[in-house]
Parts: C-alpha cells; sequence; structure tokens
C-alpha cells in the first residue's frame, strides 16, 4: 500500500483539480497533507520539506523565467494595440477573394500573432471578435470557421516565442540534469529555451501549413462551407502599401525576438526584454499608448504572471513530497516493465499526457506530470529538445479538447448565441486530428526537430 501513495497523491490532485479547486493551492495543500500524513506514519523524511525554501529561491532567482512576465506584457501590450484588427483587415482584402481566402487569412494572421505574442486567449479572444462575424456573414459554416479560429488561436503554444515554451524549457532542463545523475554523469549539460525554440521553428511552419491545406481542402471539396468573400465596393482592394504596413510592424518585432535568440545575440530573456520594448514603440507609433492602457496591460501582465509563479511554487512543492514518497523510482519501475523498450515508454507518456489534456491545463501538466515523466525518458536516452517538442504539440491539443478546452472557452465567450456550442467541439476536432498527425510525423522523423 506505501508503494502506491504516490499514484494515489496523484490522484487526488487530479480529482481535485476537476472539482473546481484553485490549481496552486491544490497542488501544494494535497502535498503538505501527504507530508504530514506521511511523517505521523513513518514513511515521510520530514528533513525532505527543510529543502524546500531553497527550491522557493531557485524559482525566484531563475533567469530563464523572468522571460515569462516580459514575453505577457508584449503580448498584452500588442493586443490592446489593435494592431491584429488593421493586420486581419488587410489580409481578408488581400485574401478573401481565394476560395477558402477568409480562412487563410485568420491562419496567416494567427500565425503571426502566435509568433508576436505566445498567448493563446488573446489571439483566440481577438480573432473571434473580428474575423467569426465576418466569416459567417460571407457564408462559411459554423464548424470550420469557429475550429479555425480556435486552431489557429493555439499556434501560440509551439510557434517561438511561446510561453509555453519558456516553461516547458526550465521543466526540461531541470529534468535533463536529474536524469544525468541518475546516470552518474559528472559534467552537467542544460537545454536552454533558446534550444527548444529553434527545435519548434519547423514544426510550428509545418502546422500552419497543414491548416491552410485543409481550409484549401474544404474549400475544393465543399465550396459552399468556404466561399469565396463577397466583399463590397470599398473593400475589394488593399494596397500593397496599406499591407505592407500592416505587415512590417509585425515581422520586424518577430525577428528581432526570435532572429535574437536563434543567431545567438540574445538570451530568450533578453530578447523578451527587446520584444516588451518593441511593443510600447509598436503602440506609440499608432497613438495607442496612454497612461490607462498602460496600467490595464500592466496589470494584466501581473495578474498573469503571479498566477504561473503560483502554480509553480505548488507544482515544486508537490514535486517534492512526490520523490519523498518514492515516486520517481516506481515510474522508473513501470517503464521498464512496459513493452517495447523506450518506444514504449514515450507512447504512454504522449498517450497519458493526451489524456490529462481532457481535464487539466498546460500550466499543470507541465509543471506536475513532465517533471515526474521526464527525467526517467531522459535517463532512457530520449533527446531531450525532441521530447519537449512532441510534449509542446501534445500539450496544444489540450486548448481543443472538451470539456475542459480553453481555448472553446475562450471563444465561447465571444461567439454569437447563433452558434451552438455543438458546432465550435465539431469545428476542432479535424484540427485535433492534424496535430496528432503532426506527432507522428516527429516521431518517425524526429530530425525535423534536431537536425
Amino acid at each position: 500500500m506505501i508503494e502506491l501513495l504516490p499514484i494515489i497523491m496523484f490522484a487526488v490532485v487530479c480529482l481535485a483539480l476537476m472539482l473546481g479547486y484553485p490549481v496552486a493551492f491544490t497542488l501544494a495543500g494535497v502535498a503538505l497533507l501527504f507530508a504530514g500524513g506521511g511523517i505521523i506514519g513513518g514513511v515521510f523524511e520530514p528533513a525532505l520539506l527543510l529543502t524546500f525554501p531553497n527550491r522557493l529561491f531557485g524559482i525566484m532567482s531563475n533567469y530563464t523565467l523572468v522571460a515569462v512576465p516580459l514575453f505577457v506584457f508584449m503580448g498584452v501590450m500588442l493586443e490592446k494595440s489593435r494592431l491584429a484588427e488593421e493586420l486581419l483587415s488587410n489580409m481578408a482584402k488581400a485574401c478573401g477573394r481565394l476560395p477558402g481566402g477568409l480562412g487563410l487569412a485568420v491562419i496567416l494572421v494567427g500565425a503571426l500573432l502566435a509568433a508576436s505574442t505566445g498567448i493563446v486567449g488573446a489571439t483566440v479572444v481577438t480573432m473571434g471578435l473580428m474575423s467569426l462575424p465576418t466569416m459567417l456573414r460571407h457564408g462559411y459554416n459554423p464548424s470550420l470557421a469557429t475550429g479555425t479560429i480556435c486552431a489557429t488561436g493555439t499556434l501560440g503554444q509551439i510557434i517561438p516565442p511561446s510561453i509555453a515554451l519558456v516553461l516547458l524549457g526550465d521543466v526540461i532542463s531541470s529534468a535533463y540534469q536529474q536524469a544525468q545523475l541518475h546516470l552518474g554523469v559528472l559534467n552537467l549539460q542544460t537545454v536552454s529555451v533558446g534550444d527548444l525554440f529553434v527545435g519548434a521553428v519547423v514544426p510550428g511552419l509545418m502546422l500552419v501549413a497543414m491548416y491552410m491545406g485543409y481550409v484549401l481542402l474544404v474549400a475544393w471539396r465543399r465550396p459552399a462551407q468556404a466561399p469565396r468573400a463577397r466583399l463590397e465596393t470599398h473593400e475589394q482592394t488593399v494596397s500593397r502599401t496599406q499591407l505592407l504596413l500592416s505587415l512590417v510592424p509585425v515581422l520586424v518585432l518577430i525577428t528581432l525576438v526570435l532572429g535574437s535568440i536563434i543567431t545567438g545575440v540574445a538570451t530568450p530573456t533578453e530578447a523578451a526584454g527587446v520584444g516588451a520594448a518593441g511593443a510600447l514603440v509598436l503602440a506609440g507609433l499608432k497613438k495607442q499608448l496612454d497612461w490607462a492602457r498602460l496600467s490595464e496591460v500592466m496589470t494584466t501582465t501581473t495578474r498573469i504572471s503571479a498566477m504561473i509563479f503560483t502554480i509553480l511554487i505548488g507544482a515544486s512543492l508537490f514535486s517534492l513530497v512526490f520523490r519523498g514518497f518514492g515516486g520517481e523510482e516506481l515510474v522508473h519501475h513501470l517503464f521498464d516493465q512496459l513493452p517495447g523498450g523506450t518506444l514504449g515508454a514515450v507512447l504512454v507518456v504522449m498517450l497519458v499526457i493526451f489524456l490529462l489534456g481532457f481535464i487539466l491545463d498546460f500550466i499543470e501538466i507541465t509543471f506536475v506530470v513532465v517533471p515526474i515523466v521526464g527525467p526517467v525518458l531522459l535517463a532512457m536516452g530520449v533527446d531531450p529538445v525532441w521530447l519537449g517538442i512532441m510534449i509542446a504539440i501534445n500539450l496544444q491539443t489540450s486548448f481543443l479538447t472538451p470539456p475542459f478546452g480553453f481555448a472553446l472557452f475562450y471563444l465561447r465567450g465571444v461567439a454569437p448565441e447563433s452558434v451552438p456550442t455543438a458546432a465550435i467541439y465539431r469545428g476542432v476536432a479535424p484540427f485535433i486530428v492534424l496535430q496528432l498527425l503532426l506527432l507522428l510525423a516527429l516521431a518517425l522523423w524526429p530530425q525535423l526537430v534536431i537536425s
């Protein structure tokens, strides 16, 4: 019974989260309850809890995690500056005459927003408010329209610079070091967030191409579901100058942030600072910067950052207690017993993460599940960058899978009442399949990530 305590502890956390209790306090509360019971029962070493302050200090002094509030600030500022609204309007005019043109415009703009904001909720809400009424007005099938918007909004999970990759990169790096210690390696190596950013570029572009291919396929096979846009006379054309003026600011910001990381000129944290400053400049140039808007952006940034770091602290305590009960050794033993060796272990982890995505948020899975299974898989010889990208894409599906897919909630909140919730659920199904196909492609050709 004692050896099953880690599994029971994990199950209790999942149950409490499904009941709607706050994530951070659930993780910490369950950990302390089990630790207290273990101390009383003599099966948990109380000295382990004394190491938690050092862990907490390590979280707060982690230079990589400084990028989180900076990227959040950049994304929120760009959302409030109405840059996306102008870009989507011009892109819709440029692509609207093509079959499925409005859908293609949504995907292209969503990809650019993902590369410049990295915030799923902001992208889904922005695209839902601006593009969904237009797509419905021009005769788009509600399922196709809502599915395209939801799926495009989740691109912020995989297209760098991504907050999810920043958080995942820190967790994977820690897991990689633990795996090396387990193997007796003295000269420890690390995995940087920049490595994940570089590894995510090709898969991110592949996913954009797959989304566009699906919309074009629907427009070809069922043209009534994705008709050519019937633009009004004053909307029919957009000059190259107008299109460039809306595109260039976003592309310049992406180049400065992502280019400086890939070329090694700047660390992700330094590049995040450049991105935050660039977002301020763009907002000022568009005359969208005032004290009220700046205060709103800073308040939102503080709220999101505080939520992320509070969850990280709770997850760190949970991980500490989980290991104190021998959870890591239990996972090692379970994986060793699986048929198929390393391949079988990876398949099981991917399946578990996918299923947990139906009930848990990506932050919860990143901070709770990955620290448990990551060291074990990496000790079995799995490439850390490849594993990080595979997990990131898998986590991306958690935004689309009902009943707790957050992208579905975001769009439901801004979609017209005439669009039934069932239509949104039907619409995301093909895009979930596309994401799973991308996972399969990366499993068959890992060089797409690590070449």
